[in-house]
């Protein structure tokens, strides 16, 4: 089962400074049948305007990461944390016995992001933030596992949750296989331009919704980045 979520028919919530599109129910946005997908809680696909940002807020027990996907966001906790991610990078946070923090664009242009939020496994565990580079050649052509709390996924870095963020850089006519273990669920979103999914269209910023499927092929119809969720 693929279940396409046109960008359009995304949950909106515009200001000043903020312009995101929510694909499941979030803060004013709620829809009974878009609670999340498995222990996929959250996708929000938020654009920043320069100078503004998230101020000083906080989370208890839930995995946060963030896919920058052009210009860059700095991060600063009440741990002492403090750190930039620039486009194509990821940052982690486990929000875990709670954590305060702030995430602002301090660039010329704006900042466009993936707030992806899953279900720890565990609550209460100790929380922590990681930022890492993750250059755009390694991912041509395949997935690669961004953030993973899975054993196999070496070299992802780790939430405290039974999933997987993987990312790819596709070219027009390129594809890339990934399979599903029985029970597991899938969402994917295109960055730039359409793919099909097992041969069904997907457009850019939409999201598809996977269950019950073996194996899922992913081609790209335009270049384009595509952000993979692999949960229960």
């Amino acid at each position: 089962m693929i279940e396409v979520r046109p960008f359009e028919n995304l949950g909106k919530f515009r200001n000043e400074w903020l312009n995101a599109r929510h694909h499941f129910s979030f803060a004013d946005y709620h829809d009974p049948a878009r609670m999340g997908w498995g222990t996929l809680r959250v996708w929000n696909d938020d654009q920043i305007a320069p100078g503004t940002g998230f101020g000083m807020h906080g989370h208890r027990d839930m995995e946060i990461v963030t896919y920058v996907r052009r210009g860059a966001i700095t991060h600063r906790d009440d741990l002492g944390n403090a750190g930039v991610t620039a486009a194509g990078d990821v940052q982690v946070m486990s929000a875990g016995t709670g954590i305060m923090h702030s995430e602002v664009n301090l660039g010329a242009e704006p900042c466009l992001l993936f707030q992806i939020w899953i279900q720890p496994q565990r609550r209460g565990v100790k929380p922590r933030w990681e930022t890492r580079q993750f250059p755009s050649g390694g991912r041509q052509g395949r997935l690669i596992a961004l953030a993973s709390g899975r054993p196999a996924d070496a070299g992802a870095m780790a939430i405290h949750a039974d999933a997987a963020i993987l990312g790819a850089t596709l070219g027009a006519g390129e594809a890339v296989v990934h399979g599903l273990a029985a029970g597991r669920n899938a969402y994917v979103v295109p960055t730039l331009g359409a793919v099909t999914i097992n041969g069904v269209e997907v457009p850019a910023r939409a999201g598809a919704a996977i269950a019950d499927e073996a194996e899922i092929s992913i081609k790209a119809s335009q270049p384009t980045e595509i952000v993979v969720a692999d949960v229960l």
